[in-house]
């Protein structure tokens, strides 16, 4: 059987091959542990046609064909000069590799900062920086203080010139610790750690739903720094007036045997209460008896609140025992009281306090 017949066009791949050669970087790259130019050429395989194929290097099904090249079927030269090129490369030693270190994104926020509160539990807090009074703003239950009534609270302060704090109780938000863990009395205390390490001279508390009870706790602590107190749909007393009556005979079982029920959020999720939470409030109750605080306080309230009714307003008027006690209704607004309009009305009442 004669040889195969191969039909090359040498000349032409040659000529195309020098002068890549010229125009190739110097820069090798690494393919396979072998250094060769970055730049391949075109037209490195031969443009060849087999007139036939040789009988002994059809494989039958199912057996393994030799790996050895076929000795009837000589290299094109194109690929002999290619091959000298890539192993003649100059060798080039590369620079050690560095652990990848990305740069920070410029929309990636930094971590809150943080307090340890004395038990490794770290508080989150936010403070800005600016003269006295200090504008402090409590979340309310199962809240943080990224919602809209604290940003602009904070960015109000800002313009004006006041300091500002935010901050997040234990199991809340930033902070660490277990929600089911809290109650009103140690998230009080939260509220008050924070304040006190933080700032200085007179405060100004806005509380948010529970945030206005917390409000209040701070307040009968640090009397002589409370120089007016807002509260947004405050609820002080709301475990025993709105959340134990709310619960079903079977759910006030489970949470005395069991310490803690879940139940779905009207806000969506899941909310816990425990014992601990109830018992602690009845603790902490501030509605009972008249409120020693005589400074300056505004309630803001939605009629449409189903969560807190507004008549609670009416008896924090009446248990204070400041005569500067204001009470503002928004006729449609709910719990939340974040609408444009209800953030110009809360706006509206804090504004006196900071330009004085």
């Amino acid at each position: 059987m004669d040889a195969p017949r191969l039909v090359t066009k040498i000349p032409r791949q040659l000529e195309a091959l020098a002068s890549h050669r010229k125009s190739a970087p110097k820069n090798p790259v690494r393919v396979r542990n072998k250094r060769i130019p970055s730049h391949r050429p075109p037209m490195l395989r031969p443009q060849a046609r087999i007139a036939h194929r040789p009988q002994h290097l059809h494989t039958p099904p199912g057996e393994r064909r030799d790996r050895a090249p076929c000795r009837g079927i000589q290299p094109h030269p194109a690929i002999v000069l290619a091959q000298i090129e890539h192993h003649s490369a100059p060798s080039v030693t590369r620079p050690p590799r560095l652990p990848y270190n990305p740069a920070p994104s410029p929309n990636r926020k930094p971590p809150m900062p943080s307090i340890d509160r004395g038990d490794g539990i770290h508080l989150a807090y936010e403070l800005t920086l600016g003269r006295s009074p200090t504008l402090v703003f409590l979340p309310g239950f199962m809240s943080d203080m990224t919602g809209d009534k604290a940003t602009m609270l904070a960015a109000f302060a800002t313009e004006h010139g006041h300091a500002s704090l935010r901050l997040d109780y234990a199991g809340h938000g930033a902070s660490q610790g277990q929600f089911e863990h809290g109650t009103v009395g140690r998230w009080a205390a939260d509220a008050l750690f924070l304040i006190d390490r933080l700032t200085q001279g007179p405060i100004i508390l806005v509380g948010s739903s529970m945030g206005g009870w917390i409000a209040l706790l701070v307040g009968l602590a640090r009397p002589e720094r409370l120089q007016a107190l807002i509260g947004v749909a405050a609820a002080p007393d709301f475990t025993e007036d709105l959340m134990w009556p709310g619960l079903p005979e079977p759910a006030r079982q489970t949470i005395m045997r069991d310490g803690l029920i879940r139940i779905p959020s009207a806000y969506g999720g899941t909310q816990i209460i425990t014992r601990a939470l109830i018992e602690d409030g009845r603790r902490h109750l501030v509605l009972r008896a008249p409120i020693p605080l005589k400074i300056p306080i505004r309630l803001l309230h939605g009629q449409q609140d189903s969560a807190v009714p507004w008549q609670t307003a009416l008896r924090i008027a009446e248990q204070v025992q400041s005569a500067d006690v204001e009470i503002h209704l928004i006729k449609d607004a709910a719990h939340r009281i974040s609408r444009p309009n209800d953030l110009a009305a809360l706006r509206s009442l804090v504004a006196p306090f900071l330009t004085l």
